[in-house]
């Protein structure tokens, strides 16, 4: 559990502020503590938060808007939403997720018919993708939900079961129960549309219910690792149905990826391990994707001292360029007090890999898949949910620290992302949903992506309720194809 947080303290307070509320730091307004010293205002301002530090005292303008964060009451002050019910957490989560709401009322303003919609849902159950299912529910469609166990907020089930909304998710369910609880939703929601998380759902009943498969209208794929999984179908010539790539839109890999998931990881990492946990330590982070960039820049600002090693020479120059030394994996692996894995890639750190680190390192997964870290090779391992942490004894090799059994730390030991941050990777799949219904029929087998204009209005919607704008363009500036710095006149 990590120490009290002090408010000139910002490692300690941005874990506590971030693990209490589940809100996002990144892209907040920010007010400091009026005694925060210069430390503390470049790491909050490093970490992604807009800092106004000349109004510290002004209660009122601390409070006049919804995206300001205040660092001048003790965080361990702030109530904590993991204590709510299940109601009061969804209205926790839905009082902070502007965008989806606005976003639905436009959408069904412009025309688009949720009513009778058949929405089949995979993805992690919690306040946030409750609010998401509700927005479905009002707006006419049927709505059910599936859940892995360790993916299950079990007080949210319980409280949208209450409310009519279809729920296949219990906590204690074995991996037959969890197989059939995932069949059951599908034979009561018979989905045209599904909402995938992995691809895993749509490929559940492609392969067990081929029979659904006749009126789905199309997947809206939320991650990296179910694009990757539909483009190899498609490659194999064994996608047969329309998947829009929600997670290809910059407003979810950009914002998601990047800040969402490489936040919370470093909160909850510091919630298991302690506030100062990065200070000071030699962080291996494997892949420098979106997810990888996010977390290698937040715990730099905590004090870490981080090696990047990737596959691909163009993402370990990006690193390099972004100030963090590039290097191959094996030379990477002994000197690391801790390895954190970003890839969503199968044995992304093998056995070898492990007996290469030192005794005492803690080895995580951020993001994740199953077996990013080989741990179906080492015999008589056992998973066990609800793990935080727990001693690994690799053979032949040292004894590691494993944080959450290898799965993804921020959504099975912490919260998950941020709920600012859902707010707009919900409104992506909102919009991908309603152009499936918009397009019905006319989209052929294979992956999609959601157009430029789709962000740009989502994006539009999340500057303005933060109080910004995007600047604006001359409407007729001249341009001429021909013209050139060669030729001043036409």
């Amino acid at each position: 559990m990590t120490e009290q947080p002090s408010t000139c303290d910002f490692a300690a307070w941005a874990c506590a502020y971030s693990q209490r509320t589940n809100r996002s730091l990144a892209g907040a307004r920010f007010t400091p503590p009026a005694n925060a010293d210069q430390q503390f205002v470049a790491q909050a301002r490093q970490w992604g938060m807009v800092c106004d530090d000349t109004d510290a005292n002004n209660s009122l303008a601390i409070h006049s808007h919804p995206f300001t964060i205040s660092a001048t009451d003790p965080a361990e002050q702030i109530p904590d939403a993991r204590a709510l019910s299940g109601l009061e957490a969804m209205e926790h989560a839905h009082r902070h997720m502007p965008v989806l709401r606005g976003l639905m009322r436009t959408l069904i303003a412009d025309g688009v018919d949720f009513t009778g919609a058949r929405i089949a849902v995979c993805l992690i159950l919690e306040p946030k993708t409750a609010v998401l299912l509700r927005e479905l529910k009002a707006a006419g469609a049927i709505v059910g939900v599936f859940a892995d166990p360790a993916d299950t907020d079990q007080r949210v089930a319980d409280q949208l079961q209450r409310e009519g909304i279809v729920v296949e998710a219990d906590t204690t369910w074995t991996a037959e129960q969890t197989h059939q609880g995932a069949l059951r939703l599908l034979d009561r929601i018979r989905p045209n549309i599904i909402i995938d998380d992995g691809a895993s759902f749509a490929r559940l009943a492609a392969a067990e219910c081929p029979e659904l498969m006749k009126q789905l209208i199309g997947v809206a794929e939320e991650t990296t690792s179910g694009v990757r999984a539909f483009q190899a179908m498609q490659d194999a010539g064994a996608l047969d149905f329309p998947v829009i790539a929600v997670n290809d839109s910059i407003l979810k890999t950009g914002f998601d990826n990047t800040h969402g998931t490489g936040e919370s990881c470093v909160t909850t990492m510091q919630e298991i391990l302690g506030a100062h946990a990065f200070d000071g330590a030699q962080v291996t982070v494997i892949g420098y994707g979106p997810v990888g960039k996010g977390f290698a820049l937040r715990v730099r600002a905590l004090g870490a001292h981080v090696i990047i090693c990737d596959t691909n020479p163009v993402a370990a120059l990006q690193a390099v360029f972004d100030g963090f030394a590039a290097q191959d994996i094996d030379d990477a692996l002994p000197q690391a007090d801790m390895v954190v894995s970003a890839t969503g890639a199968r044995h992304t750190i093998t056995v070898n890999h492990m007996r290469r680190m030192r005794t005492g390192a803690v080895l995580s997964v951020i993001g994740g898949i199953a077996n990013e870290i080989a741990l179906d090779d080492i015999p008589g391992f056992r998973h066990q949910t609800g793990c935080a942490h727990r001693t690994l004894a690799v053979p032949n090799g040292p004894i590691l620290t494993l944080l959450s059994e290898g799965d993804g730390v921020n959504y099975t030991a912490g919260g998950g992302n941020p709920i600012e941050i859902m707010d707009l990777s919900f409104a992506v799949q909102a919009s991908a949903v309603a152009y499936l219904l918009t397009h019905r029929g006319a989209l052929e087998p294979g992956l999609h992506r959601l157009d430029e204009v789709t962000d740009q209005r989502i994006a539009t919607v999340a500057l303005e309720t933060r109080g910004y704008h995007a600047s604006h363009a001359v409407a007729d500036n001249g341009y001429d194809w021909t013209l050139t710095r060669f030729k001043e006149t036409l």
